[in-house]
């Protein structure tokens, strides 16, 4: 869309709410672009497989944290891996299931003839497509039955029927899986309502509690999905490093969930936090907070950060919005030496934040804790001087 077209729609639009599945009004989902697109299964059902491994395993060796898929999993892989043979301008550059959702890369290489939002929704409907065709092939599996007791005659009349429901459903799992045509997307599922049953049984007869026909049309993922654009090519490999180590993450989550999952409401003196890390960090018995001044040479500097990592070994938790340069190489030094640090950061945190690449390593191994006293938002803001001189005076009173 254009600025007027965008600005023209804004007039008749609610208020703006905070989502993660937005799409970029000034971006041409029809282009040329790398996306990473992340789906979830609807109500976060472990529906795709179950975590295996040792999160502390070395990547590639036999124990490295992964996903054993079910074969609804394996269905919704091969359809990720199948969307170029709908749209022959996009290559599929990776893809990683977990328990419940998956991370896909996309490289649209030529120009798309529909918005990427309809090739989603294609690739959610073929992977209800799919799922039907399981859930066809799981009810005409042969049922137990209960053996007949107390001198029952044994006249063989449980199988009598055993042939036509099997041969029912290799017909309807083989309509199912049927190919829509390359040049369309393929269909959303149709539900046709049920008559209303009557008091006549005979009338309108139900159909089984197991046949898949019984039950109302489910969705397999939430409504809507995520999407990443990609702006440089050295982007792509940290996206596929993120995907592949989406298990180990999770195993690690797992391990100790309250230092990477987000908290709020957290008081402490007259502020009143949102973060993500370690909590533990505050009751350091030696807290000091990092104060670089921009006038320093870069001697001088390399002076401060020895003193402060010195510190930093000697036990102290070091506290710090890090906002001027020297400020800066301190706090990433003593990050980098693996040693506990605090940052106030201006961007606050919504319920489904987390932390990022090495920041993630870093909170799941209690070496990290970020606070905010502001709310979170979406759009970029440069840091104004009044709120340079909030954060340090926050950094202070954390470490009084």
């Amino acid at each position: 869309m254009t600025e007027e077209q965008i600005e023209a729609k804004k007039k008749y639009a609610g208020e703006k709410k905070a989502s993660m599945k937005r799409r970029d009004d000034y971006h041409d989902y029809t282009e040329r672009r790398m996306y990473m697109i992340t789906l979830e299964v609807e109500g976060r059902k472990p529906l795709f497989g179950h975590l295996v491994g040792n999160p502390f395993a070395e990547r590639g060796s036999d124990d490295e944290p992964r996903i054993e898929l079910t074969p609804l999993g394996k269905a919704v892989q091969s359809e990720w891996m199948g969307i170029h043979g709908y749209f022959p301008q996009i290559e599929v550059k990776a893809v990683q299931m977990m328990p419940d959702h998956m991370h896909g890369i996309l490289f649209v290489q030529a120009p798309l003839p529909v918005h990427l939002g309809q090739v989603i929704s294609g690739f959610k409907a073929g992977c209800r497509k799919a799922q039907k065709a399981l859930e066809i092939m799981a009810a005409a599996e042969p049922q137990p039955t209960v053996k007949a007791t107390g001198g029952a005659p044994k006249d063989g009349t449980a199988k009598a029927g055993d042939g036509a429901p099997k041969e029912a459903a290799v017909k309807a799992t083989s309509e199912a899986r049927k190919e829509p045509s390359t040049n369309n997307l393929p269909p959303f599922p149709q539900v046709t309502a049920q008559p209303s049953p009557s008091s006549s049984p005979a009338a309108h007869p139900s159909p089984a509690p197991s046949s898949p026909a019984s039950h109302p049309y489910r969705p397999l993922f939430a409504k809507g999905y995520n999407d990443l654009i990609l702006r440089s090519y050295e982007e792509l490999p940290v996206w596929q490093n993120y995907l592949r180590d989406n298990p180990r993450r999770l195993m690690m989550k797992r391990l100790r969930p309250e230092w990477l999952r987000p908290f709020f409401g957290l008081r402490i003196g007259s502020q009143v936090y949102s973060g993500i890390g370690n909590r533990e960090l505050l009751t350091a018995c030696k807290r000091t907070t990092v104060r670089v001044s921009r006038r320093l040479t870069d001697s001088e500097i390399e002076t401060e950060v020895n003193r402060y990592l010195t510190m930093a070994k000697e036990g102290t938790v070091l506290v710090s919005p890090a906002i001027s340069p020297g400020e800066k190489r301190v706090m990433r030094t003593v990050f980098d030496a693996g040693l506990p640090t605090i940052v106030i950061v201006e961007n606050g945190f919504t319920p489904l934040s987390k932390p990022r690449g090495e920041q993630f390593y870093a909170c799941a191994k209690g070496h990290l804790l970020m606070l905010s006293p502001w709310e979170h938002h979406n759009e970029k803001k440069k840091l104004t001087a009044e709120q340079c001189q909030q954060m340090n005076l926050m950094a202070l009173e954390l470490c009084e």
